[in-house]
């Protein structure tokens, strides 16, 4: 059995999707594939490969106990095995929870996740897998991510669909709406990996922290999302980057990213998720790749190399 889920990025309404704004989700090209095969030992083996193919965690579960036997990790890189296997054993018994099937069968399993992006860059290493978990379960991707993990669940909705997206969440319920959005001046857009990996589940624990109301900047927010898929010309997006930095700015408390690293740059920078790390989009043009890798930033891609 194979399952493929689709990588993902959240292009507006960060924080504030998770109090209900209307926010435009893209899917990329990059994602994750998952390799489920029969064994006859009652036993769950799993291997979790790079980009590039190196095998960077492995464990073994008895069945159908889901006890772990041993796991290794291999990296330089925040985390130990064991974390990662009582991460990985936390969704498979979620899994097993909504569905109570999953894992029963008298045979056991070897799966393979490869990614297909560096698992540095943040395009949703853990929904990805999440929803290829889900689909192997036969269970809602959407309920496996809230029992299991906390976030707005657009990731999920990306990792599903092969187009934009806006994304809402009303009465603890997520609505998906597929938009085209396929602006005229996709050309002026950049996508910059700032090489920070950022903990979306922190960013959202200190959002949270704040208990205070934002309404009025949701509507706000859902309104930019709405003008994004209008805007006529590069100029126009600027505009709405800047309106929706500043509000986003406003209620978390930190200097928007143009502000704090880029403030010579001509065109305008925008937050990709939880603030601080990982992708910015950025608008300019052929002179974008010169200005960000003067300053150290490698990884840059087209809007047409990275959006699905």
């Amino acid at each position: 059995m194979n399952f493929y889920s689709n990588g993902k990025l959240l292009l507006t309404g960060e924080y504030l999707v998770l109090d209900g704004a209307k926010s435009l989700a893209v899917p990329t090209k990059l994602g994750q594939d998952l390799i489920v095969e029969n064994i006859q030992e009652q036993q769950l083996i799993w291997g979790s490969f790079t980009n590039t193919g190196e095998c960077w965690f492995e464990a073994v579960f008895d069945l159908p106990k889901l006890r772990l036997v041993n796991c290794s990790f291999n990296s330089d890189k925040e985390g130990s095995a064991e974390f990662i296997a009582e991460t990985l054993l936390e969704i498979l018994k979620e899994a097993k929870n909504l569905n109570p099937n999953f894992l029963s069968s008298k045979n056991g399993f070897v799966v393979k996740t490869k990614l297909t992006f560096p698992r540095d860059w943040g395009l949703g290493s853990s929904s990805t897998l999440i929803n290829s978990i889900a689909s192997w379960a036969h269970v809602d991707a959407f309920k496996l991510l809230w029992n299991s993990f906390k976030g707005s669940g657009y990731d999920i909705a990306c990792a599903q669909n092969d187009t934009p997206i806006f994304y809402k969440i009303e009465n603890k319920k997520p609505i998906i709406d597929p938009v085209k959005f396929n602006p005229s001046f996709k050309e002026n857009l950049f996508f910059v990996h700032l090489n920070q990996k950022q903990d979306s589940k922190e960013g959202i624990a200190k959002f949270r922290e704040s208990g205070a109301s934002f309404q009025k900047e949701t509507e706000e927010v859902s309104a930019i999302s709405q003008d994004f898929l209008k805007a006529k010309s590069i100029q126009d997006f600027n505009k709405l980057i800047f309106e929706h930095e500043k509000i986003i700015s406003s209620i978390i408390k930190l200097k928007p990213v143009k502000e704090k690293l880029f403030p010579d740059y001509f065109g305008e920078i925008k937050s990709l998720g939880a603030w601080g790390g990982d992708f910015v989009l950025a608008t300019g043009n052929s002179d974008t790749f010169g200005y960000f890798k003067n300053k150290g930033f490698e990884t840059i891609l087209t809007y047409s190399q990275m959006v699905l």
